[in-house]
């Protein structure tokens, strides 16, 4: 049972007042809090209390924004504790589980922090998900409660959750964003905007919600998803602290102000635009626009008519936004654009930058590890195109080779890190924990990197590195002088076995529109690059796109394996 505090039961429970069943982090001890704590990393806020300072401080500025509603931080406030106290005055038990599956809106956002309020334990899912993700998420939270649109893009939320309750008789209630409840809704379902204009407007007694408060390092407040190559998504269990840490580290590189105006492009639910718009927007005291619906027109208008200066999107996004002709819209206040969830080539980087008038920052971090490093708005353009920047505050870092040693400095090695940035393991799964962290915290990305002027530089996952006649391939180095090339718009390199070499490299390339790429001239160019002979791709498919895993938009380089090694047994046969 590595990491596990010896007061708590198995699976992270024990009992509280009253019988509640508190959920405590599965993989913390004593002396990694300590630690984290005396060096100033982990504190005791909640992202409630940042709300509570915001609407002190600067209680009519606007903090949410959507295409309905327009909330000042006071009211936000106001509106935040009012859904917690409705939601305990419902008997609602402390450490409940509650599911959000929101598309971008500013009640999303409100009932994610009125579940911290309430003292609740929220998972905020995708709004494409459907009834098998759920009900693997319903049967591993035993949630109480969800929180959903009645129906959204023509899917009826409503009546898969009617379906999904039949089987989970704990759902006990379901919330609408909607103003009004449908008369075929099941029992117990609620107006949520109702309940909470109409509850704020009696007032709430703070001592009821300070008795809810969660301990923002000992309790468990959020879970998170993640997305793999096959099967069900792993839940991820965070305290608020390395939550609130990583966020104070995202704002100190980007520079982030309450005179920002931040806007969710990409889901809330997911890191390109939640990390930027629900975790780090708050503690800055900046205000967050909210695009319900992407289109790419409809992005440039909502940046130019509120006046954005940060977007979290997709890479997906700002290839749709550019082919849109954002030289149609007034786009000057844009100060940086936070693109992840996917591969982002230099050239589109590069076009985003010179169309939108605004920085791209890169970074390094996944749901269930925690977030490594960044690079600043002010690097230098070179270096936030080839590296993800400067550990985070707090972070060690080791580099090894593939035995576990050490690698001499300058060295390519497998990244190792620990810190304050990480969540507290996987829901309920000690055995998992223990396998991805170790009993001091360290844990790998599995990514081989090298420092380039104290910026992290990614060759490449451990996995995918190709290793011909005995020398090592870094596809990551290879893909990003390829995609150079004024004919590439995307490329992808993989390995595929050989007899005589064990293996060799292929090239999966995605041509630009209209132009038409040869082996001769991808070996050309890359000897014009002066690249060592060995690392030359020995083959080169030619690709219309890329399988994807899942919805993360990253590039599935297993179904790239498995179609090269399958062509290349094919060719043998034959």
């Amino acid at each position: 049972m590595v990491g596990v505090r010896p007061d708590v039961e198995s699976g992270g429970k024990e009992t509280g007042k009253e019988g509640e069943p508190i959920v405590k982090p599965i993989r913390y001890t004593k002396e990694m809090v300590d630690e984290f704590v005396r060096d100033g990393y982990w504190t005791q806020e909640l992202f409630f209390d940042f709300y509570e300072r915001n609407a002190r401080e600067y209680g009519d500025q606007e903090a949410l924004v959507d295409s309905t509603y327009r909330v000042t931080w006071a009211e936000a406030k106001r509106l935040v504790d009012a859904i917690a106290v409705s939601w305990v005055e419902m008997g609602i038990p402390k450490f409940s589980r509650i599911i959000i599956q929101s598309p971008n809106s500013v009640f999303g956002f409100l009932a994610r922090i009125a579940s911290e309020r309430a003292g609740l334990i929220s998972l905020t899912v995708y709004p494409y998900l459907r009834q098998r993700e759920l009900e693997y998420m319903l049967e591993r939270t035993e949630a109480t409660a969800v929180v959903i649109p009645h129906v959204y893009r023509k899917f009826d939320y409503l009546d898969m959750y009617k379906e999904l309750r039949n089987r989970f008789p704990h759902l006990k209630y379901i919330f609408l964003f909607d103003d009004a409840v449908p008369e075929s809704a099941p029992e117990n379902t609620y107006s949520l905007t109702k309940m909470a204009f109409d509850r704020a407007a009696r007032g709430v007694d703070e001592a009821v919600l300070g008795e809810r408060r969660l301990d923002p390092i000992w309790n468990v407040a959020l879970l998170t998803t993640t997305s793999g190559t096959t099967g069900l998504p792993k839940l991820v269990e965070w305290p608020t602290a390395p939550r609130i840490c990583t966020s104070k580290g995202r704002i100190q590189i980007w520079n982030l102000t309450k005179d920002d105006i931040t806007m969710a492009i990409a889901p809330h639910a997911g890191g390109a635009a939640g990390t930027l718009t629900y975790f780090a927007a708050p503690l800055a005291g900046a205000k967050t626009v909210m695009l319900e619906e992407f289109t790419p027109e409809g992005a440039l208008k909502l940046i130019e008519k509120e006046r954005a200066t940060a977007i979290g999107v997709v890479p997906t996004h700002l290839v749709r936004m550019l082919e849109a002709d954002p030289s149609r819209y007034d786009l000057s206040s844009l100060r940086f654009i936070r693109s992840a969830g996917g591969y982002l080539s230099p050239q589109v980087a590069e076009e985003a930058e010179e169309a939108f008038g605004a920085v791209i920052t890169s970074d390094l971090g996944t749901q269930d590890k925690g977030s490594v490093s960044g690079c600043r708005v002010d690097d230098p353009k070179d270096l936030r195109r080839r590296t993800v920047g400067r550990m985070l505050p707090g972070n060690r870092v080791r580099l090894l080779d593939e035995e576990g040693n050490e690698v001499p400095e300058g060295e390519p090695g497998i990244l190792y890190f620990r810190g304050p940035h990480a969540p507290a393991g996987y829901y309920r799964d000690e055995k998992m924990t223990a396998e991805v962290f170790d009993k001091d915290g360290w844990t790998t990305t599995e990514d081989i990197v090298k420092f380039d002027r104290g910026c992290l530089w990614i060759l490449g996952r451990a996995k995918d590195m190709i290793i011909r006649g005995g020398q090592n391939i870094y596809p990551a180095e290879i893909e990003g002088l390829l995609n150079e090339h004024p004919k590439v718009a995307s490329v992808a390199i993989v390995g595929y076995p050989d007899r005589e070499m064990g293996e060799r490299a292929c090239a999966y390339v995605i041509p630009k529109p209209g132009e038409e790429f040869t082996f001769e001239e991808m070996v050309e160019f890359l000897k014009s690059k002066k690249l060592a002979m060995y690392k030359l791709p020995e083959r080169l498919e030619i690709v219309d796109e890329f399988p994807a895993v899942g919805d993360s938009g990253k590039v599935n380089k297993e179904a790239l394996k498995k179609d090269i090694a399958e062509k290349v047994k094919g060719e043998g046969e034959g």
